[in-house]
């Protein structure tokens, strides 16, 4: 049987990486993929128009409209940071953020909240676990200084991104999304402390906040402190539990944890989903079996994995595990 060490430190590593990298490379490109929810949970309608909007200039770059489901989908992006601009009827405008759309992540998917015309009224439908009441009460001014700030991350100006923010955050001490940016100009700049304790503000405000909750797990992993990692990557799942990449992340924790069962149920969760940039959860689920000695579901696994990611980085090795478990069974 292949030697597992090397591969599950891999596995491991990859989490390490921050969620608004630096990577900018012309002749490269990712895909951006959009889900719009209500307060309450449910998908958008109403067919909202989407304007994808370069992070740096604030330029309209592109624009689509979002299917009855909510979902909508920007492909062969240049890369770098973006922001996504929801407007349409029965609708209060909405905006996303800055997100980075880098190539090693593959598909990436963008979660928006957005309120209904008249939401947070008397009378009016509370808000659900993909939004903390706080959110729904930012002032402009503040609002308006965390978009600054964006432009400024985006440009990898932290020092100023920071000054920014920290006017946010004075307008309104309640922002969770900017202490999460600043928790990533913190850590761009190397002061983990102030960038976990950012995060950790973050998650007081919203402890729904999946954004905060993944980063501070990287945090963690990074100091290998992997049962507060796997913990804190549950809150994120349970908080949003159709996220592709959140329950791959869970999962790779969970095989260095040894949770095996966990890591198969959560590997066939994102199965159950779109996952066409999240081959490697086969790969993953393989391992857990294998720990199980369920070797045939094993080998089922990578069979499956090769087919749906035939050329890659972690091709040679599985196709070397999928010969090595191929012949034990065999025998």
């Amino acid at each position: 049987m292949v030697n597992s060490k090397r591969v599950l430190l891999a596995l491991v590593l990859a989490l390490v990486a921050p969620l608004l990298a630096q990577v900018q490379s012309s002749g490269r490109s990712g895909n951006l993929k959009v889900r719009l929810t209500y307060t309450d949970g449910s998908a958008v309608n109403v067919q909202p128009l989407l304007q994808l909007m370069s992070g740096a200039s604030n330029n309209p770059v592109a624009e689509s409209y979002a299917n009855d489901a909510g979902m909508a989908e920007f492909l062969r992006l240049e890369l770098g940071m973006y922001h996504v601009r929801v407007t349409g009827q029965g609708i209060e405008d909405a905006d996303s953020g800055i997100v980075e759309v880098d190539d090693r992540k593959g598909a990436q998917s963008l979660f928006v909240t957005v309120r209904r015309v008249g939401e947070g009224q008397p009378g009016a439908t509370a808000a659900g676990p993909t939004v903390a009441a706080p959110d729904l009460k930012i002032p402009e001014k503040a609002r308006k200084e965390f978009e600054k700030a964006g432009d400024l991350l985006s440009r990898k100006e932290w020092q100023k991104a920071i000054e920014r923010l920290k006017r946010a955050l004075d307008l309104y001490p309640n922002y969770a999304a900017a202490y999460n940016n600043l928790a990533v100009a913190y850590g761009q700049l190397g002061d983990r402390t102030q960038e976990r304790e950012a995060l950790e503000h973050a998650i007081k405000i919203n402890d729904h906040f999946v954004a905060a909750l993944v980063n501070l797990a990287r945090l963690y992993t990074k100091d290998n402190d992997l049962p507060q990692a796997e913990i804190l990557l549950g809150k994120a799942t349970a908080a949003d539990p159709t996220n592709p990449e959140t329950l791959t992340l869970l999962a790779r924790v969970e095989l260095a944890e040894k949770h095996y069962e966990e890591v198969i149920l959560n590997c066939q969760k994102v199965h159950a989903v779109a996952h066409e940039r999240y081959a490697m959860v086969h790969y993953i689920a393989a391992r857990a079996l294998e720990h199980l000695n369920r070797l045939r579901e094993a080998a089922t696994e990578l069979q499956t994995f090769l087919q749906e990611e035939p050329a890659g980085p972690r091709t040679a090795d599985a196709r070397k595990e999928l010969a090595s478990l191929e012949e034990h069974l065999a025998r």
